[in-house]
């Protein structure tokens, strides 16, 4: 998966299109990403001896193929490439060459 936490993006289709946010967390193993502000779901929490039960508004997990990176020169949405830098892989923007 080429987006992970923290990275810039932005949704590109559903409900939320043309939203940005931060990665606030990604799950390579189930191919989706939770996005800040984006997907916010209702979540009930139950009782405990500590604590009454509630009800958490948060964000749920979109796929992957939803969001695309935002390039850090244009702050356009952009695919990911990679290239060999003093032999580290580094991700790049493909529109711009910047790295990501």
């Amino acid at each position: 998966m080429k987006i992970k936490k923290g990275d810039e993006v932005v949704v590109i289709s559903g409900k939320y299109k043309g939203v940005k946010g931060k990665v606030l967390e990604a799950r390579p193993s189930e191919s989706r990403v939770v996005v800040e502000g984006v997907n916010r779901r209702k979540w009930h929490v139950k009782p405990t001896e500590g604590q009454p039960g509630h009800i958490i508004d948060r964000e749920a997990p979109v796929h992957v193929s939803n969001v695309a990176l935002l390039d850090p020169k244009t702050k356009k949405a952009t695919r990911v490439g990679y290239k060999i830098d003093a032999g580290k892989k580094v991700r790049v923007a493909k529109k711009s060459g910047a790295e990501l």
